[in-house]
């Protein structure tokens, strides 16, 4: 056994901790490791001195006896196998086995090392195309969707009935097999089995082997009402089924209203355009409007301008996750006559004439409109 200072060995202080100490015994042991330097009997002692401080200093009882005896501590309690002992195995694999883990993945040896035989099944989207009045009210839709089911004939197994898997002889069961470069040991996937730890002799015909099938279901589901465009409603298990015996995926069914003929969707609110004729927007009257539950009446008051909002509270769309009701928002707008006869024609021109005498009363923005153009051109 060495007489030197373990902690100096090492190059660290009486209070490093446990990380510190991983860290400097692998610097040291890549330097002076005898793969990296053959036939260099002081690197091969060097690199015994180092691994014999880290045995002691990464064991908390070795130390704290260490550090309150020194050698003596230590020395009756390690045996044969202690610091000091042949050969140079176990500690240097130990100390970079997780690093080649991090970096490739892999277990590092040993049955059950592989990766998880049962994979969870891929998670599916469909896209549904519904009506407005489908989306306000709610309704229930029968989908057909493409995906992977399990195959009947070997319940997924991928096996053919009767038979069974065997253990891959290339890894043991294990799913991964262990490599030896230089000084280096990676562990990776197995080649023969790719990491399934088993083989199937003779496979399933109707699925070769694969445990799952290409086919479609049909599904019902039940659209509540308030959806909006890109909402989308989740049904757990309806998905992919999964690989060796894994869960099913998901099912996600995305919303996407068609356009409407008459209202347009923002929100809980639907809007619409309503012409209405010359005439009701200048005396008034009343008009009926459409809505998505029957037709209500509309007040119109004398003097309305083309363009003007009128809310109906109440005729909107319910929210999805609550108890409020949008609005219906109609904008009317008034339509110049057309296909006026000589009388018709008359009639507006005599009309006109009478609305000329006063032209400030009668139409009030517009000659503030043409007051401001004389300005500007007179500028």
């Amino acid at each position: 056994m060495s007489k030197k200072d373990y902690y100096e060995l090492l190059g660290i202080s009486k209070s490093a901790q446990a990380d510190e100490i991983k860290k400097a015994y692998r610097k040291l042991a890549m330097k002076y490791h005898p793969d990296r330097n053959p036939d260099n009997k002081d690197a091969e002692a060097k690199f015994k001195e180092c691994k014999e401080a880290y045995e002691v200093l990464s064991n908390s009882e070795k130390r704290a006896r260490y550090d309150q005896f020194g050698h003596a501590g230590v020395d009756s309690s390690m045996g044969g196998g202690g610091p000091g002992g042949a050969g140079f195995g176990g500690g240097f694999d130990d100390v970079f086995g997780d690093i080649f883990g991090d970096i490739f993945g892999g277990a590092r040896g040993g049955r059950g090392g592989g990766r998880s035989r049962a994979q969870r099944g891929a998670d599916l989207k469909y896209d549904l195309s519904i009506t407005l009045e489908e989306a306000v009210h709610g309704v229930t839709k029968d989908i057909q969707i493409p995906t992977l089911v399990n195959c009947g004939k070997c319940k997924g197994s991928g096996a053919k009935a009767g038979s069974k898997k065997t253990t891959c002889s290339t890894c043991a069961g294990a799913g991964s097999v262990r490599m030896q470069q230089g000084f280096f040991s990676v562990t990776q996937t197995c080649p023969q089995c790719h990491g399934e730890g088993e083989m199937i002799a003779d496979p399933c015909a109707p699925c070769h082997g694969q445990g799952r099938l290409r086919d479609s279901k049909t599904l019902s589901v039940k659209i509540p009402a308030g959806v909006d465009s890109g909402d989308r409603i989740r049904l757990a298990g309806e998905g992919e089924a999964g690989a060796m015996g894994g869960p099913t995926g998901d099912l996600y069914v995305e919303m996407h209203i068609t356009p409407h003929a008459i209202f347009e969707r923002d929100d809980n609110n639907l809007y619409c355009e309503i012409p209405i004729n010359f005439t009701t927007a200048a005396l008034g009257g009343e008009i009926e409007v459409p809505t998505l539950s029957g037709k209500v009446k509309l007040k119109i008051p004398a003097e309305t301008q083309s363009g003007k909002l009128f809310r109906l509270r109440g005729k909107g769309v319910k929210a999805l996750r609550s108890t409020a009701i949008g609005d219906l928002m109609c904008r009317v707008m008034v339509e110049t006559p057309v296909n006026l006869d000589a009388k018709q024609k008359e009639v507006l021109q005599a009309l006109q004439q009478s609305l000329d005498v006063n032209p400030g009363k009668h139409s009030p923005k517009s000659k503030s409109w043409f007051d401001k153009a004389k300005r500007f051109f007179s500028a």
